[in-house]
């Protein structure tokens, strides 16, 4: 049989996801910010959308002005012009008066004085206030420090080469051959330009930063300078062994660590750019008077957006040919959905976050102690939805709680059984645990991970010691040998 190419038909069945399926799913995950962003995104590009408090401030009618009462009771009138007439005006003021001499003051019937196009005021988007970044700020030094044309070209570029901390990245030997002068140069004005504000820019690494900033306190001894060198003895703990190599006993090496903290490691993140973006809670419970909790959700973090019926019907109206009208059909039907997308996408996280407390309601009453394990199928099976769905729902989703503000994901822990064959321990439970002994050990008895596991084991907890050593590194708590030199005898 000869094998030939052909032509088949074949009638098969697929899911198929429509993109107002997948643009609905995509809302599911997106944080409070970023659906803001995309529903601001979608009222720009769609006349029949407009936010719900626009709507019904169209729709409520102007409030009249309240009557204004003379001394007798009653309702002063107002003049032809909007004034209150002499007669019946305060005794001690006079709406009035004209004070035709003003200079400042434009002539009745005549439009305010302007400027020529040359000499024009300034817009309302040329005063607007704007943060100053570390380069601008280090720039405006630089001219005030520097005043020979050469050498602010050489600060220009060394500014240009500093990262958000304000570390020099780029060596002088790169500089040099970047800017076709002697190194010597080079060197001259960094030394001027680590003089600047704030105390430890243009250090190359974190040693210089720590010594420029001491050297301005005048604290930069020969002691101080032996522990900058010497800092992986900070890092191991071992302290006898740094106070031996400075050669200062243990008051003086306790003094130098002090200073040492008091040091900023990075004086240009004071000027970082970019807005913080502060997390908001999207669920927000409180326990009730009788008993339970009262959960809702975060209005304020609700994009609120109706679809403008009174313009669509006007608009349909006016549309005659074939490819407005479905451009007016296919804009309501994409605000439509969006509309029923954001109730959805409400419903689905206050529905998820109520089971989650249900759940939990030991950990809200008793602490992290309490918290049980917990997984994506275990809150799916209940609210008859898809883990992929809960998975979503619970990106990025905050709840404000009685013990602050905790991410969604936060209560959805494995589990570690019970040596007992009791209830599992959850594992976040255990890693509370885990700090709460090392928090309470004793200098003279430092607990290692195998006396931890026969603690937690005793207690009901079926652990390995990997399992242990894992949390103390997740929870970064040093080992138990750090942790002795650490501690003071």
């Amino acid at each position: 049989m000869a094998l030939t190419p052909r032509l088949d038909f074949r009638q098969t069945q697929a899911p198929v996801m429509t993109p107002q399926l997948q643009q609905a799913i995509k809302l599911l995950q997106l944080s409070n910010l970023e659906l803001a962003a995309f529903v601001d995104g979608e009222l720009e590009e769609n006349p029949l959308l407009k936010r719900e408090e626009t709507l019904i401030a169209e729709a409520e009618p102007a409030d009249a002005p309240e009557p204004v009462l003379n001394d007798d009771g009653d309702a002063a009138t107002l003049s032809d012009r909007g004034e209150l007439s002499s007669s019946e005006a305060p005794l001690d003021s006079d709406y009035t008066n004209v004070y035709p001499d003003d200079p400042f003051r434009p002539a009745m019937g005549t439009a305010p004085a302007t400027r020529g196009d040359n000499d024009s005021l300034p817009g309302i988007d040329q005063t607007l206030s704007s943060e100053v970044t570390l380069r601008e700020h280090l720039t405006e030094q630089l001219n005030l420090s520097i005043q020979d044309a050469a050498q602010r070209l050489i600060g220009r570029a060394i500014i240009d080469s500093i990262d958000e901390r304000g570390y020099l990245m780029a060596s002088t030997e790169e500089l040099t051959e970047q800017l076709g002068c002697e190194e010597v140069l080079v060197e001259t004005v960094l030394t001027t330009l680590q003089t600047l504000e704030p105390t430890g820019v243009f250090a190359r690494n974190l040693i210089e930063c720590f010594s420029l900033q001491l050297a301005e306190r005048d604290r930069l001894d020969p002691a101080m300078e032996t522990m900058l060198h010497n800092l992986d003895y900070l890092t191991k703990h071992d302290m006898p062994g740094l106070s031996r190599i400075c050669g200062v006993d243990q008051e003086d090496l306790t003094d130098m660590l002090a200073e040492l903290r008091a040091l900023n490691p990075k004086p240009g993140a004071a000027f970082e750019e970019g807005a913080a973006e502060y997390i908001t809670a999207d669920v927000i419970m409180r326990p009730k008077q009788g008993g339970g909790w009262e959960i809702e959700l975060n209005n304020d973090t609700l994009p609120r957006v109706l679809i403008n019926r009174a313009y669509y019907a006007e608009i349909s109206n006016l549309a005659k040919e074939k490819d407005d009208r479905a451009f007016v059909i296919k804009k309501f039907q994409s605000a439509n959905w969006l509309v029923r997308a954001l109730d959805q996408r409400a419903r689905t996280i206050l529905k998820v976050a109520t089971e989650i407390i249900r759940q939990q309601d030991a950990f809200f009453r008793y602490g992290v102690t309490h918290l049980k394990p917990l997984v994506l199928a275990d809150i799916a099976t209940v609210v008859k939805m898809h883990e992929s769905t809960i998975s979503r729902v619970t990106t990025n989703k905050y709840m404000a709680t009685p013990y602050g503000l905790i991410e969604l994901k936060y209560f959805f822990t494995t589990a570690i059984n019970n040596s007992e064959g009791g209830d599992q321990h959850s594992a976040e439970a255990v890693r509370y645990k885990i700090r709460l002994m090392i928090d309470s050990e004793s200098p003279k008895s430092v607990l290692s991970d195998d006396k931890i596991v026969k603690v937690l084991r005793d207690s009901g907890v079926d652990i390995a010691r990997r399992t242990v050593t894992k949390y103390r590194i997740s929870l970064k708590i040093p080992s138990s040998v750090e942790r002795r030199r650490m501690k003071p005898a």
